[in-house]
């Protein structure tokens, strides 16, 4: 059996890293990989892809039947496939499959009908499937603290904080703009200031909400004169400047990095990771990179971070503070200050087990034998989706 995945992205992410990780675990368990990928996306060469994943630039997006090979038996989008792609595969009698990287709540659940199986990244993910009537897989595919990425260099500097968005013609002349005026810019070493560092360690995207979150959480942090924000990643123009205006009443104890590839530093320099709002996020593999690193969370009370953090163990939940204005953001905020040191996450090692690779591996194993199953006898899928 051969896999063809799908991942057409030309920004890094969190579903880019999965992607990487899903093909080492395919070659842990013999299994070879084409990876039809954007022809412009350069990060590929990062993730330490075993030597069993071909990777096939897709020129025509509009084709993508064109890019399946004739042996093929396995499709899996990372997202969901577009029917009419559906269609053929399942005319040449291959298996169409997707991975679900975003909860369907509030989106369009439509996308991913007519799959002969979708795969959630987290229980939140499933819910949503299930609800929707989605032929989906009965147990989540928890993501893996993966840092294999991560450069050898313990240094991190300054980079630029704008990740432009070459459709838009704003972005695309600002992206021109950048590099020249870049040399005249600042580079500092980082350096951890004197107090207390909440991280944010994320793609600056709507997906997170973090110009939302800051509206309530910029008050109260400015009357906790020795807790500093570091951001850790890089955005569009717009998602930068709705941020910049959200944390205005602290800005002068919040400095932005842009991306670093160094993440085991990057997490090892803050005393805890702050996520951005709930309900839009699938899992968050930024919150088990910095649990295995040693660095607490800071979420919201809610699914999926309820999922990814034990709350006073490996990090401390707090009412999203939509819902009380904040007020047990600020409870938290004393409680830390109280603290002689931030907790450290790696005492749960039951909880941070279910992220290993080996974990993964064994998750991904199951779901092999069902795809070759039903490629080799035909029969239609197994009753595994929304009932259970």
């Amino acid at each position: 059996m051969q896999i063809h995945q799908i991942n057409l992205q030309r920004h890094f992410g969190g579903g880019e890293v999965y992607t990487g990780f899903f093909c080492q675990a395919l070659d842990r368990l013999g299994i070879p990989t084409r990876l039809l990928i954007h022809p412009h996306a350069e990060f590929w060469d990062r993730l330490n892809l075993p030597a069993s994943t071909l990777l096939v630039p897709v020129q025509n997006i509009d084709q993508l039947d064109a890019y399946l090979a004739p042996e093929m038996s396995w499709v899996l989008g990372h997202g969901p496939l577009p029917q009419a792609l559906i269609k053929h595969i399942h005319g040449q009698g291959g298996i169409a499959t997707a991975i679900a990287h975003m909860p369907v709540q509030g989106r369009r659940p439509e996308a991913f009908r007519n799959h002969d199986m979708v795969f959630a990244v987290s229980e939140w993910v499933l819910a949503g499937l299930r609800k929707n009537g989605i032929t989906a897989w009965p147990e989540p595919l928890y993501g893996v603290a993966n840092l294999l990425r991560s450069c050898t260099q313990n240094q991190i500097r300054r980079t630029s904080h704008y990740d432009w968005d070459l459709r838009k013609g704003r972005d695309r002349l600002l992206s021109w703009i950048e590099p020249l005026i870049d040399p005249l810019r600042r580079h500092p070493t980082y350096e951890k200031p004197n107090g207390l560092t909440l991280g944010i360690v994320s793609r600056i995207t709507p997906i997170n909400q973090f110009p939302l979150l800051f509206q309530y959480i910029a008050p109260i942090l400015a009357q906790y004169p020795d807790i500093y924000i570091d951001i850790f990643g890089s955005g569009g123009y717009g998602s930068v400047r709705d941020l910049t205006k959200a944390i205005a009443p602290i800005h002068n104890r919040v400095r932005f990095w842009g991306q670093q590839t160094n993440m085991t530093s990057v997490y090892q320099n803050i005393d805890y990771l702050l996520t951005g709002l709930p309900e839009k996020e699938a899992l968050g593999l930024n919150i088990i990179e910095a649990q295995y690193c040693g660095t607490p969370v800071l979420a919201p009370k809610a699914p999926p971070f309820t999922e990814t953090v034990i709350n006073d163990v490996s990090g401390f939940l707090y009412r999203d503070p939509r819902e009380d204005n904040g007020a047990d953001f600020a409870r938290m905020l004393d409680r830390l200050c109280a603290l002689p040191h931030p907790p450290d996450p790696r005492i749960a090692e039951d909880h941070l087990a279910k992220f290993s690779f080996d974990s993964f591996v064994s998750r991904i194993s199951p779901l092999t034998h069902w795809a070759s199953d039903r490629h080799t006898i035909g029969r239609p899928p197994l009753s595994v989706s929304n009932t259970l």
